[in-house]
């Protein structure tokens, strides 16, 4: 995405969660706080942003209530995975919304299974209201992490 059209989501964003009165939460992983930064760097983010965690370590992962079982059947990088740091993460910071992202950005660590530019995304709000994307990515470490960051802003401004 664009810079202009990085900005107009935001905007579209920023709108949507201003007019629902509602606050977003992120938990990430791939991308290391890199959303988190994007939207930071917008003013007036404070009225509509709650903050973030960055779970990059499995052992973070667990901590913020992952389960154990979770990460050793499913892998770090699974649906299963997106939904519970979403679900915590919201819980932990008390938002009304949070998006989980948790991918392999590469250049190493991918499989046939799970290639490098395979990364989740959940949009969670209730345990009745959630959904679940997966995307995946080329490009270099950086491209893959920018590529999903977007992709996270555009998840919240077509769920709101």
């Amino acid at each position: 995405m664009t810079n202009p059209k990085r900005q107009e989501y935001i905007k579209l964003l920023s709108d949507r969660l201003i007019s629902s009165k509602e606050k977003l939460s992120l938990c990430e992983s791939c991308t290391g706080g890199l959303l988190s930064k994007i939207l930071t760097d917008t003013p007036g983010s404070s009225e509509w942003f709650e903050g973030s965690i960055i779970s990059y370590s499995n052992a973070l992962k667990t901590r913020i209530g992952v389960n154990e079982e979770t990460l050793l059947n499913h892998g770090a990088v699974s649906e299963n995975t997106a939904i519970e740091m979403a679900k915590n993460t919201k819980d932990l910071i008390n938002s009304s919304v949070c998006v989980s992202i948790t991918g392999i950005a590469g250049p190493e660590g991918g499989s046939d299974e799970k290639p490098v530019g395979l990364v989740y995304f959940c949009f969670y709000k209730s345990e009745l209201n959630y959904k679940i994307f997966c995307k995946n990515f080329n490009g270099d470490r950086l491209s893959i992490r920018e590529q999903a960051a977007d992709e996270a802003i555009k998840i919240v401004v077509d769920n709101f």
